[in-house]
């Protein structure tokens, strides 16, 4: 039997407040373990920076993606975008199934804003092909989407079966709502928060979520539910809200 998968994503900020005036990815894991989800989908990943563990009193040792996944998540992939002197970030998946392979395509728009989309394949138990997870952060200016939301469409035909299960979350920065149109026309996605609500999730800013920037797109699976986590206990972790969503076997 094909189980149900509880999925979440979110755009941690570096693990940082507002401002970068405090180590918060210590919260943000308690937060994250509490949603319990099987799949977490996170961005803006902090992979290594040099100066913030003698600046910030409490830096993790380990790379934040290996920290968050702690003993929940026993599989984890993170993919380096941002590459300077000191240090680089990226997007990260966690997983409590087996990741058979991944892989971090380069899906930069210009070189001032580098972009990533990280790729992996699981196996899940009960499902008879490997479920395809990808996990981005789009540009922000709408050209580069553009081009992104074509680059992503070209890999999915080229390396995800029709039939297979597939999942794609993270920060569109689409706040003019183009992307999901495209991926429902090109690929035959669907959005999570338009199935369960009729609309995507209004995620950004955290503190009073105005803009419908973070979305789930899936193929091969229903929507149980979706929710939208914001409010004071939550905005002072990130500048966007968290997505989860409980997705069903189609």
């Amino acid at each position: 039997m094909k189980p149900s998968l509880r999925i979440t994503s979110y755009n941690i900020h570096k693990g940082l407040s507002f401002f970068n005036r405090r180590v918060v990815v210590h919260e943000v894991r308690d937060r994250l373990m509490a949603i319990n989800a099987d799949i977490v989908f996170l961005q803006e990943v902090q992979g290594h920076h040099a100066h913030h563990i003698h600046r910030y009193r409490g830096w993790p040792e380990s790379p934040q993606h290996e920290y968050l996944a702690g003993e929940l998540w026993t599989d984890f992939a993170y993919g380096r975008n941002a590459v300077y002197d000191h240090g680089h970030h990226g997007n990260a998946i966690l997983s409590r199934y087996p990741i058979l392979r991944w892989e971090n395509e380069d899906i930069s728009a210009h070189a001032f804003e580098r972009r990533g989309l990280l790729h992996c394949e699981m196996e899940v138990t009960g499902f008879e092909q490997p479920l395809h997870a990808i996990c981005l952060h789009l540009a922000l200016n709408e050209s580069g989407r553009r081009k992104q939301l074509h680059q992503l469409s070209q890999r999915i035909r080229r390396m995800v079966p029709d039939d297979a299960p597939l999942i794609i979350a993270g920060d569109f920065n689409d706040w003019r709502q183009r992307a999901g149109r495209y991926l429902a026309a090109e690929l035959g996605l669907k959005e999570v928060f338009e199935a369960a609500h009729g609309q995507p999730a209004r995620s950004f800013p955290a503190a009073l979520p105005l803009f419908p920037l973070d979305r789930i797109y899936v193929r091969g699976f229903g929507v149980a539910s979706a929710h939208v986590l914001h409010g004071p206990n939550w905005r002072r972790l990130s500048d966007h809200a968290v997505l989860t969503a409980q997705l069903k076997p189609a």
